[in-house]
C-alpha cells in the first residue's frame, strides 16, 4: 500500500512539473528533461509519462517529440496539484495606486480594472457589469496576440471573433458562481477556441445591498498560468468589493 501511494506521488508530482514546464515554454516536455529533474533514469521516466498518457493526463504530439497536457491533464492540476501563488507587496501596492488615479464614474473604474488585469496576467481581461445585459469590457488582446498559440492568423480570427460576437462568452460569465471558476478549453463549450482557449472567471458585488454580481475573467492559451490568473483576480475582485461601496 506504501509503495503504490508513494509511486501515485511521484506521478502527480512529474505531472504537475510537465504541465509547469509546459506553460513556461510552450515546447513538449520529454522524458530526458525530466529524468533529469527528478534524478531518475530515462527507462523509469519513460513508463511513469507512458502511465500518464494511458491515464489521459498527457498526450504526444509526435512519435518523437515529448508530451504535453490534455484537458483531463490540465483539469486534474488545478484541481489537486496547482500550488498557490500570492501576489508580491509591489503588485499589489501598483494595484492600489492605479484604482487612486483619477476615476470619476463606474466605467472608469470598470475600465482599469481590465487594465490592471491585462497587465498583471499578460492574457485577455474582460468585465462584466450586472447592468449591462448584453455587452462586456476588455483589454489586452495584444497580450493573447502574441501566444505561439495565435500565430496562425485564423486562430487568431477565431479569439477576435469569440470577443466580437460575446454571445458564447457571456454565457459563461453570466454563469452563477461564488468563487473563481476555470474552464480549461472544452469546458468553456465555446466552438470557436475549444482546442486553444481557457478562462478563469470570478464575481465581484455591485455593492452592498445588491444581490446582483459582475464578472472579471481572464482569457488565455490552454497553456495558461492558472495560478497566477486566480490570485491576479482574487486580490482585483476583493478591492474592486471595497472601491464598489461608493457606487
Amino acid at each position: 500500500m506504501v509503495r503504490q501511494v508513494d509511486h501515485q506521488d511521484r506521478k502527480n508530482k512529474i505531472l504537475a512539473a510537465t504541465i509547469s514546464l509546459y506553460i513556461k515554454s510552450g515546447n513538449p516536455v520529454s522524458s530526458q528533461e525530466l529524468a533529469q529533474l527528478f534524478g531518475l533514469s530515462s527507462a523509469t521516466m519513460r513508463n511513469i509519462m507512458a502511465e500518464l498518457e494511458d491515464d489521459g493526463y498527457l498526450f504526444q504530439p509526435h512519435t518523437s517529440a515529448g508530451r504535453v497536457p490534455t484537458d483531463k491533464g490540465y483539469r486534474y492540476y488545478v484541481d489537486f496539484l496547482m500550488g498557490q501563488v500570492q501576489l508580491s507587496s509591489f503588485q499589489k501596492e501598483s494595484i492600489l495606486n492605479e484604482y487612486k488615479k483619477r476615476i470619476t464614474s463606474l466605467e472608469d473604474v470598470l475600465e482599469k480594472t481590465t487594465e490592471i488585469i491585462a497587465t498583471l496576467t499578460h492574457y485577455t481581461a474582460i468585465v462584466s457589469f450586472p447592468d449591462w445585459d448584453d455587452r462586456f469590457i476588455f483589454a489586452g488582446l495584444s497580450n493573447i496576440i502574441q501566444q505561439p498559440e495565435f500565430a496562425d492568423k485564423q486562430k487568431l480570427f477565431l479569439i477576435i471573433k469569440l470577443l466580437e460576437e460575446k454571445r458564447q462568452l457571456l454565457r459563461l460569465l453570466n454563469a452563477d458562481i461564488n468563487a473563481p471558476t476555470i474552464y480549461i478549453g472544452n469546458e468553456m463549450a465555446c466552438a470557436f477556441v475549444n482546442d486553444e482557449c481557457s478562462l478563469v472567471v470570478s464575481p465581484y458585488k455591485k455593492g452592498k445591498k445588491d444581490p446582483r454580481r459582475g464578472k472579471v475573467a481572464v482569457l488565455g492559451p490552454r497553456r495558461m498560468s492558472y495560478d497566477q490568473a486566480v490570485s491576479t483576480l482574487e486580490f482585483v475582485t476583493r478591492t474592486l468589493n471595497e472601491l464598489l461601496e461608493n457606487y
